[in-house]
């Protein structure tokens, strides 16, 4: 092993962001490394219910706004990634629902009339009714109305299988992580030992980038987390579901999404309102009995006496913003040879890939054609929640 390994870019953080990045600049001829201190996927990723949002639920008054403005290309890209034909080769990721639904429980007529007006979802939705319902809409006894978003929802574990082997030789396995400086000007990192000189630095880590940043001294750009409580089900009378719930509000009554678990059987991972604010402050077993109830007055035909539960917290990292509110988009500071930034959503990776790829081009950065890389440690592939906590 070389006494400094050199690279073009040097990444820290192997979620959703930082291996969709690796594999758009490996693409481009870049020389990449990819380090993570856990596993792949494995802190925010996959925790992710897997939606590739087009901007629907953040105008559910009726209102375009910056989310669903800057979010609403999404989809498309990752659509033509999905069949092999993007800005990445993303075939064979499994595809758990081809579109996502809003749903009504009946009782938001007036609410829905202005919303399914509206500029922000013109041309994005439709409703369905019939054998065109989810699964587990299907029932005599529904009664709301269902639209159809065109939308969809991957399998976050075989997504995230799909962007390792994109990465090549270039995924380091590294649980020590410093800053490199010469003359007081930051060049790389060492990594267990091993020294890494590149180009450019990007700090994708995630909730880890504040570690990072302050191991180097850097205070800004400053990070805030936004806590999540998710409710998790797994039981055999489960069918497919992958909608939101409209509730009166801004926000989704509940969100759910449905996987796939290693017996076979469903699990439905259940976010939106019900895990946000006063979610967060409810212990499990509370969460878990307003989940219940919840689900018991929106699908009362659904058996859920066999089911397991439990729940899961979640912190989504994110660039700090005053009164904790959601960022918009993809979020990047540059910091000379340092990028650091946060995806801020799973599907906002690819604008994530853009603005590094565009810091790039600023800097006049360009493939250097370094050395081959040493063999490395690789880290391992990140397990579901439900794996874990539902077996």
């Amino acid at each position: 092993m070389p006494s400094v390994i050199s690279t073009d870019v040097l990444i820290v953080g192997a979620g959703v962001a930082g291996l969709w990045l690796n594999a758009r600049l490996r693409r481009q001829g870049f020389s990449t490394i990819l380090v993570e201190n856990q596993s792949l996927g494995g802190a925010q990723t996959v925790k992710s219910q897997g939606i590739i949002h087009g901007g629907a639920k953040y105008a559910l008054h009726g209102a375009l706004t910056g989310a669903s403005e800057a979010i609403a290309d999404m989809p498309r890209r990752w659509r033509e990634a999905l069949a092999g034909d993007g800005e990445l080769d993303l075939s064979g990721v499994r595809l758990l629902s081809d579109a996502h639904y809003l749903w009504s429980p009946g009782t938001l007529a007036g609410n829905l009339t202005s919303f399914f007006a509206s500029k922000a979802v013109r041309g994005r939705v439709d409703q369905v009714k019939g054998d065109q319902l989810p699964p587990a809409l299907q029932d005599p006894r529904f009664k709301g109305k269902v639209y159809r978003l065109a939308e969809l929802v991957v399998d976050v574990p075989s997504l995230i299988a799909r962007l390792a082997e994109l990465a090549g030789d270039g995924l380091l396995a590294g649980q020590h992580i410093e800053p490199l400086f010469e003359n007081q000007e930051l060049i790389g990192l060492r990594v267990d030992g091993r020294d890494i000189h590149a180009q450019r630095i990007v700090l994708s880590a995630g909730a880890g980038n504040a570690e990072l940043l302050a191991s180097a001294g850097i205070s800004v750009p400053a990070q805030q987390l936004r806590p999540l409580h998710m409710v998790l089900v797994k039981g055999p009378s489960l069918k497919p579901l992958y909608a939101h719930c409209l509730g009166g509000g801004p926000k989704p009554r509940i969100t759910v999404t449905t996987h796939p678990a290693a017996n076979g059987e469903w699990v439905w991972y259940l976010g939106g309102d019900i895990a946000e604010a006063d979610g967060v402050a409810r212990e499990p077993a509370e969460q878990i009995a307003v989940a219940q109830k919840e689900l018991a007055n929106l699908l009362p035909w659904v058996d859920l006496s066999q089911a397991q539960w439990a729940t899961l917290r979640v912190n989504r990292a994110e660039p700090a913003q005053s009164g904790l509110v959601r960022p918009d988009n993809a979020f990047l500071a540059d910091q000379g040879r340092l990028l650091v930034g946060w995806p801020t959503k799973l599907a906002l990776a690819p604008d994530f890939a853009d603005r590094v790829i565009s810091a790039l081009e600023q800097d006049a950065i360009k493939p250097s054609n370094p050395p081959a890389l040493p063999e490395f440690p690789r880290p391992a592939l990140g397990q579901t929640a439900w794996e874990q906590l539902l077996p």
